[in-house]
């Protein structure tokens, strides 16, 4: 079939050549000229400018849309068409070179219209296919691809819009692939990237599909060869001509019903009909350190940063030792594409660690990709020069600034720190719309607040040329300290990570704040009050290596005139807690601590006393000084009775109640225990104090259950508290939780369950540097090896962390750990050793105050007595029955069980030791079954 034949068509005249734009044929005298197909499409970008300059790159935009081919391919086609034409020859002049300009067509052109023969129907009609080659695999792009097809056919325009580098251009010829046979093969690429000329955008498309582009007003004509085609038209890279490619897509999608119109832009076009499509970069790993590498497979960027790696030569044998390591430098490229293409290119080179840490230590702009890959993309400094230079000057003024905020930051945090003589905060809001709407900078909803942020790779772009910034940094640092002190403390009161996270994806910027202030040129006098303004936020997150850090070094900065203020208070206060979470006992941390108390009590900020007495409780009980403990925690109360609110009373019962248990008047920590984890007010002890006290209660509280007899509440309570403290995701606060319930689970001779506790202890004090705790874990895991039967070796253990924990001045667990190491040494038949140890650990109860092990310590006396050569019986026995006593008397029915099943074998009649047993089995709830149970039970049937 053929479409009927139009009166006339244009055709082209100069010297003795006719040319027939249409039909791509020139003719001299009626005889065709034999020119190749882009020699012929550079002489009609040259007539289509007649006596204009057309710039070489302009030049091969026209003729090779889509591609990236070297300057030479050029000349090779300018060369050939000037040979065709006799260029030279004669005196003939048609193209001229203006070196280091371009080329010319100077020669006279004149238009004739002649009949033009029928033509076939639209397919044939039209010129062959021109897509680039579609990438060999795309990663994590199926999803979009999928959506923008759909939406492409259903809607007919669409724009794909995101920054340089996410792979908008890739993923715009996958679809075009896709959809080839749906449009019957008539499917056109435009590139408009190497346009410089917005006038050329409508020429470019004019060329791709063979229609003449001489005439003043080309769009009718285009219009009109359009409205009755069916094809897939792909206009990429329009941002910087988006004057003239807008209203061109607009005109094409009202006239021409049947063509469907995919843009690839860094903004929307913003006319009537388009659907945009913002394409996000690859999804990335989170931030954590127990990634597998499984997992981490997973992601597309770290999947994409894989592949171009090993395509680069580079063999990386991904496992858990090293999948955060390459998940890292996904994150810092932000999932950008051809970010992780350009840095997967380096680790044959580098390697991968080496490789993260020059990201680590400065984004390398200029690290080149694929030769094939078109300027603007060879690296991330040229893709980042393009999206730039496409910015208006106030654009470019506000874009520099934002490169202030690390991380996110809101539009009031923008307000406060941006704006000056030469940015007007009214226009403000427009450049940030502007620059949104561009994606140069990323909104992101947090909560009900949308919040922005500039990718890495833009800000140190933006770093490296902006101009000196001492007074915006100072803006930036204030802020920052303004906006601490203002929201800070809520933070610790939100119970999940996730209530959290809002708060926390500030602290980037209160980092750079702080390395600004204390850095040359820098502001201490801000910086001084942003540390001790950070620390509560620092100690919330458990960040304490960090938390010392800033505040080690705003004390250090301190004026001698500013001694004894608020933020000294904080900052000492801050220091002391870090230094005895991550170092022990230290008499620097019990300095610190100290110098703050004494600050509160100065100023008389009763609140700040009720923290610091609560942070000198727990100092002396893990340097093992209980009675010390019990008296701040004792005045702690009297504190927070003063102050009168219910989460100030709550904390004091929790410290109270913590020191009770310990001190083994079991009835009273019961009562302190429960109104802590219970009462009014409980939902407010905060982190603010360094872990959740109200948590601590709770796993506290669990132990007391145990040992008065309700070993099946004590250990649903246990399980409570450390799935609540591992929803907090504050890892002091899980570590507490976690190294009681391993108490529990001992006590109850759930070994599997002890082990399983104490790997995440393990884990949680590994990821925060907590030095002590690692330490008591490798003392519980002797422990279990004694329990399991390997006495030797877990002796051995023990003996090597308690060696640690005094070195370090860690003593809460001292008891616990010489009653386990006395069980081991007996089960190796060292014996002298065993009651050389069993009297040390008894004075050392009687000396430091932790009582509630003083029955067990009784009671294994007996057992080491029993094991002499010749065994002491009567003096066995009477320790056993002063245990039993002792336990009765506290309340403590798990030490009065335990008692009453070793009495059993001193007693010759039975009597007794049946009465005896009955009587301490009464004491249990309900369906209480742990391992001493059992045995009591056992005992009695052979009685």
């Amino acid at each position: 079939m053929t479409e009927p034949a139009k009166s006339a068509a244009a055709t082209l005249s100069f010297g003795p050549f006719t040319v027939t734009p249409h039909a791509r044929l020139v003719t001299r005298d009626g005889l065709a000229l034999a020119l190749g197909a882009k020699s012929f499409d550079t002489l009609i970008a040259l007539m289509s400018r007649p006596n204009e300059v057309v710039s070489k790159w302009d030049l091969m935009g026209l003729v090779w849309p889509g591609m990236s081919v070297e300057e030479a391919n050029l000349r090779f086609h300018i060369a050939a068409l000037r040979k065709a034409l006799g260029d030279g020859k004669d005196g003939a002049r048609y193209i001229t070179t203006l070196s280091g300009r371009g080329y010319c067509f100077v020669a006279p052109i004149s238009r004739a219209e002649i009949p033009e023969p029928p033509r076939p129907a639209p397919r044939a009609e039209l010129p062959p296919v021109k897509l680039p080659n579609r990438l060999q695999r795309m990663v994590g792009r199926a999803d979009a691809i999928a959506t923008v097809s759909d939406k492409l056919v259903t809607s007919r325009f669409v724009t794909i819009v995101g920054p340089g580098g996410v792979g908008k251009t890739a993923v715009a010829v996958a679809i075009a692939h896709d959809l080839i046979e749906t449009f019957s093969d008539a499917a056109h690429f435009v590139d408009l990237a190497a346009l410089s000329d917005p006038d050329l955008v409508i020429t470019s498309l004019l060329l791709m599909l063979g229609l003449p582009a001489q005439a003043d007003d080309p769009m009718p004509a285009l219009l009109a060869h359009l409205q009755d085609k069916r094809m897939l038209l792909i206009l990429d890279n329009c941002e910087h001509v988006i004057a003239a490619a807008a209203p061109l897509a607009a005109e094409i999608f009202q006239a021409a019903p049947q063509v469907h119109i995919l843009a690839t832009s860094r903004e929307a076009l913003r006319v009537e009909g388009e659907q945009v499509y913002r394409l996000a970069p690859l999804g990335v790993p989170p931030e954590n350190r127990e990634l597998t590498a499984a997992v981490a497979r997973t992601y597309p960027a770290l999947e994409l940063f894989l592949e171009r790696a090993a395509a680069g030569g580079a063999r990386i044998k991904l496992d858990d030792s090293n999948a955060d390591i390459a998940a890292r430098i996904c994150r810092k490229l932000d999932g950008m594409a051809l970010a992780i293409e350009l840095a997967a290119g380096r680790v044959e080179a580098y390697g991968l660690e080496q490789t993260a840490t020059l990201l680590d230590e400065r984004l390398n702009l200029l690290w080149q990709g694929q030769r094939t890959a078109p300027p603007r993309q060879k690296t991330l400094q040229a893709t980042l020069d393009w999206s730039y230079e496409l910015l208006s000057e106030l654009e470019r003024l506000v874009l520099r600034r934002l490169a202030v905020f690390a991380g996110h930051f809101t539009i009031d945090a923008a307000l406060e720190v941006v704006p000056d003589e030469q940015v007007d905060r009214s226009r403000l809001f427009d450049s940030i719309d502007s620059l949104v709407a561009k994606s140069m900078v990323a909104p992101r909803p947090i909560g009900a607040m949308m919040r922005y942020r500039l990718l890495d790779t833009t800000r140190a772009y933006l770093l490296a040329i902006a101009d000196d910034g001492s007074a915006l940094a100072a803006r930036h640092a204030a802020y920052c300290q303004r906006w601490l002190q203002q929201a800070g403390a809520t933070w610790a009161t939100l119970p999940s990570a996730d209530e959290r996270a809002i708060h926390f994806s500030a602290l980037h910027n209160v980092r750079a704040a702080l390395d600004w202030c204390f850095g040359a040129g820098g502001n201490t006098a801000i910086g001084i009050a942003l540390a001790a303004a950070a620390a509560p936020i620092f100690l919330a997150m458990s960040l304490l290596i960090e938390c010392r850090r800033w505040s080690e070094r705003a004390l250090l900065a301190i004026d001698p005139t500013a001694r004894g203020s608020t933020e000294e208070m904080h900052l000492q206060a801050a220091l002391g807690l870090t230094l005895m979470f991550t170092h022990g006992g230290s008499e620097a941390a019990h300095s610190a601590l100290s110098r703050a108390l004494a600050i509160a009590d100065g100023l008389g900020d009763a609140q700040n006393q009720l923290q610091l007495l609560g942070r000198m409780h727990i100092f002396h009980e893990r340097i093992g000084q209980f009675e010390a403990a019990l008296e701040h925690a004792q005045r702690s109360l009297g504190v927070a009775e003063a102050l009168g609110d219910a989460a100030s009373l709550a904390l004091a019962q929790s410290l109270l109640g913590v020191s009770l248990h310990l001190g083994g008047q079991h009835r009273d920590a019961l009562t302190m225990l429960e109104a802590a984890w219970r009462g009014p007010g409980t939902e407010r002890i905060s982190t603010v104090y360094g872990f959740d006290h109200r948590n601590r209660a709770g796993i506290s509280l669990a132990r007391e259950m145990w040992l008065q007899g309700r070993p099946a509440q004590a250990r649903q309570l246990a399980q409570q508290t450390v799935a609540e403290a591992a929803q907090m995701d504050h890892p002091i606060t899980l570590c507490i939780a976690l190294i009681w319930a391993v108490s529990i689970d001992l006590w109850s001779g759930d070994l599997d369950g002890a082990e399983e506790h104490i790997d995440r202890f393990i884990a949680h004090a590994e990821s925060r540097s907590m030095g002590p705790y690692l330490a008591v874990g490798r003392g519980v895991k002797g422990e279990l090896a004694i329990r399991r039967g390997d006495a030797k070796s877990g002796v051995e253990t023990l003996r090597r962390s308690l060696q640690e924990l005094h070195d370090a001045g860690y003593e809460l667990l001292t008891t616990t750990f010489n009653i386990a190491l006395v069980e081991g040494l007996l089960a190796l038949g060292e014996i002298e050793r065993s009651a050389q140890l069993i009297d040390d650990a008894i004075r050392l109860v009687a000396r430091s105050g932790d009582h509630l092990y003083m029955p067990e310590l009784l009671r294994m006396n007996g057992k080491v007595l029993l094991s002499q050569p010749q065994p002491n019986i009567e003096q066995a026995e009477s320790c056993v029955r002063e245990a039993l006593e002792l336990s009765r008397r506290t309340g403590a029915k798990a030490w009065e069980l335990r008692a009453a099943i070793d009495l059993a074998t001193f007693v010759a009649g039975g009597g007794e030791a049946k009465r005896t047993l009955r009587t301490a089995l009464e004491g249990f709830a309900e369906g209480s079954d742990t391992k001493d149970i059992k045995a009591a039970r056992e005992i009695l049937n052979g009685l």
